[in-house]
């Protein structure tokens, strides 16, 4: 595999995010049905910005919400855990994806292919956003408008690149998706060690295990969570933490600047974030072990 795939993924995002809403064309979730969007990994992020969601695993457990319709979120269409979600669904399937023929697609109702090919990077960027794009899309909102709203964040000042070994990503409410796919990225990309935080949980017991060795990035967020935010940062501030506060508008384009700084992370510390350590040992090996590849 060549390498430059993650940061060229990243780069296509407008394009490919201009073509979800043909993609979608007049495909509609029903009318008053309950959804519930599933997935694993990067997936399940882009299944939490979508709507109500559950991992798979919970979802096969039995503790997930009760609803009408499920919707899997599974960009090359084989994730095993997923697959036993939407065989233990009673209702109606749907399936975003990146891949038109792949197991999950002869195993539920409706497919819908969000982007024009798998992408080749093992570190996902433009599926993921195009995952949560094409879910909001089938629920009837308008997404035309953020394929020109990740282009002006591709062309934002970049994050700082900075040496700490330790990361953190704090945020709440519409930020959560965003919270868990900014420390995925982090951690498969650049293989840097990356808390999630919730805003509210990390002023209630998890300081203690903060100081100004962890490089910390909190996400606004929107009225109390705001607030909060900003609470957040005065406590790190009494810590001497370096602490970036980042505005948010939507987990689409609130991403990709984490997605940038895994790719200039990864560049400074001479780390490949293609293939997120799979042509390593003991890494392989223990991917191999759980019989999970996609």
């Amino acid at each position: 595999m060549p390498d430059g795939l993650t940061r060229a993924a990243i780069a296509a995002q407008p394009e490919w995010l201009r073509a979800v809403p043909e993609r979608v064309g007049d495909l509609r979730l029903p009318d008053g049905a309950r959804v519930l969007f599933t997935g694993c990994g990067t997936s399940y992020h882009a299944a939490l910005a979508c709507g109500p969601a559950a991992q798979a695993l919970e979802l096969v457990l039995g503790n997930a919400p009760e609803a009408d319709v499920l919707v899997a979120v599974s960009h090359e269409g084989e994730t095993t855990l997923t697959r036993e979600a939407v065989a233990s669904f009673s209702g109606e399937t749907w399936l975003i994806t990146g891949a038109p023929e792949s197991p999950l697609t002869q195993e539920v109702d409706r497919v819908v292919v969000a982007t024009p090919a798998v992408e080749r990077s093992y570190c996902h960027t433009a599926s993921y956003t195009c995952a949560i794009a094409a879910g909001r899309a089938l629920r009837g909102e308008d997404v035309s408008g953020l394929a020109d709203a990740v282009a002006a964040e591709l062309d934002a000042p970049a994050l700082d690149v900075s040496a700490h070994e330790r990361l953190a990503v704090v945020g709440a409410g519409r930020d959560a998706p965003t919270v868990l796919e900014a420390a995925l990225k982090l951690r498969e990309g650049a293989h840097v060690a990356t808390e999630m935080h919730h805003t509210e949980q990390l002023l209630h017991g998890h300081l203690a295990a903060i100081d100004p060795s962890v490089r910390l990035f909190v996400l606004r967020g929107a009225g109390r969570a705001a607030e909060r935010a900003l609470d957040v940062m005065r406590a790190l501030a009494e810590l001497g933490c370096d602490a970036t506060l980042l505005p948010t508008s939507d987990p689409v384009v609130d991403v990709v600047r984490f997605q940038r700084l895994t790719v200039d992370l990864a560049d400074a510390r001479g780390i490949d974030p293609d293939l997120i350590r799979w042509d390593e040992e003991p890494w392989d090996r223990a991917r191999k072990s759980h019989g999970q590849h996609d």
